[in-house]
C-alpha cells in the first residue's frame, strides 16, 4: 500500500486513540489501559480495518471506533499473555503487571476487553449482528490458542498441524477479523467479508511462520530481538518441528546444550536439514494462498493491489 496512505490511516487512528484515550476513576484502573495502549506497536489490524473499509467503497472515519476495539482487544490479550509468560518487558517498557502488579494487571486487562465490546459495536445496526459474531468467535478462538501455547510447554513434540492451530488462534484470527469487520462496515456482503477474513488468516500464518525464522535468522539490530530466542526457550516453532523429524537424533543431542553453542549448533542443523527453506517456502506458499482469496473479495484495481502489496510486505521483512 503506497506510504502515504499508511500514513495517513496510521495519523487518522493514532489521533482518534489518543482522544479516546481510557479514563475514569479510579486512577488505578484506567492509568495501566492507557498505559499499554500508549506503548506503540505496528497497529497492523486497527489500519487493516481501515484500509479494508475504504477497498469497499466505505469511510474509514465509520471503522475508527471499531478499528480501536480491534486493538483494545489485542492489547488486553497482551496484558493477561505478558502475566501468563511473567515477562518482565513488553515494546521496551515495563509490563503492566511488573509496573503495577498483578491483580491491577488482571483487573485492568478486563476493562480493556469490555471496552473493546464497547467500541466495536459502534457499527450501524444492519451490519452489527455479524461484526459481533465474528469478534465474539475471534476472541474464543484467541483463547484457544493462548491455552494451546501453555499447553506446548509441557510437551516434548508437537506436530505441525497443532502448531498451526496454535498460532492461527494466537495470530492470524484476530488479523483476520480486522479485515473482515472492516471490509463489512465498507459494504462488503458476506461472502466477500468471509474472502477477506480467510486473506487474513492466511496472511497472519504467513507472518507468524516469517517471525519464527527472523527470530533465528534475522539480524538481531534490525528485529530487536535475541538471535535464537525461540531455541533457547526450547519453543516449538515450525523450524523445531520440521527439524526433529529430519533428523531426530541431531535435534536431540542440540537441545541438550545450552547458551550460544545451543543457538549456533541449532541455526547449522536448520541449514543442513533444509529446515530454514522449507518455512520459508511454507510462509510464501500461505502468502499466495492469502492472495487468492483476497483476489476472490476484490476486483482488480489500485485497492487489490496496495493490499497485495502490503501483505507481501509484511511477510517479506527482514524485521
Amino acid at each position: 500500500m503506497p506510504t502515504e496512505h499508511l500514513d495517513r490511516l496510521f495519523r487518522d487512528f493514532e489521533s482518534y486513540r489518543v482522544s479516546h484515550a481510557p479514563s475514569g476513576t479510579p486512577e488505578s484502573l484506567y492509568a495501566p489501559m492507557d498505559y499499554i495502549l500508549s506503548l506503540g506497536g505496528k497497529r497492523l489490524r486497527p489500519i487493516l480495518t481501515l484500509a479494508a473499509c475504504e477497498a469497499f467503497g466505505g469511510d474509514s472515519q465509520r471503522a475508527l471506533a471499531p478499528a480501536l476495539g480491534i486493538e483494545v482487544f489485542h492489547n488486553f490479550s497482551l496484558v493477561h499473555d505478558d502475566i501468563m509468560d511473567q515477562a518482565p518487558l513488553r515494546r521496551a517498557s515495563e509490563t503492566v503487571h511488573m509496573k503495577w502488579d498483578i491483580n491491577t494487571a488482571i483487573l485492568s486487562g478486563d476493562a480493556l476487553l469490555v471496552e473493546a465490546y464497547r467500541l466495536i459495536a459502534q457499527v450501524d445496526a444492519e451490519v452489527l449482528p455479524d461484526v459481533l459474531d465474528r469478534f465474539t468467535q475471534t476472541a474464543r478462538r484467541l483463547c484457544e490458542g493462548q491455552q494451546l501455547d501453555m499447553e506446548f510447554e509441557q510437551r516434548s513434540k508437537v506436530e505441525e498441524a497443532q502448531y498451526l492451530e496454535m498460532i492461527e488462534g494466537k495470530t492470524s484470527v484476530l488479523i483476520g477479523c480486522a479485515l473482515a469487520v472492516g471490509a463489512r462496515i465498507g459494504g462488503a456482503d458476506n461472502d466477500s467479508a468471509n474472502a477477506m477474513y480467510d486473506f487474513g488468516r492466511k496472511l497472519g500464518l504467513a507472518f507468524q511462520i516469517m517471525d519464527d525464522h527472523l527470530d533465528c535468522f534475522g539480524d538481531p539490530g534490525k528485529t530487536g530481538k535475541q538471535e535464537g530466542g525461540d531455541i533457547l526457550a526450547g519453543k516449538h516453532t515450525l523450524l523445531a518441528i520440521h527439524c526433529r523429524h529430519q533428523d531426530a537424533q541431531a535435534f536431540e543431542e542440540m537441545s541438550k546444550r545450552t547458551g550460544r553453542e545451543k543457538v549456533q549448533g541449532m541455526k547449522q542443523l536448520y541449514v543442513q536439514t533444509a529446515t530454514d527453506s522449507y518455512a520459508l517456502g511454507k510462509s510464501e506458499a500461505l502468502l499466495t494462498e492469502s492472495i487468492a482469496d483476497l483476489r476472490k473479495a476484490l476486483d482488480e484495481g489500485p485497492q487489490r493491489q496496495a493490499l497485495e502489496e502490503l501483505a507481501k510486505s509484511l511477510v517479506h521483512r527482514s524485521f
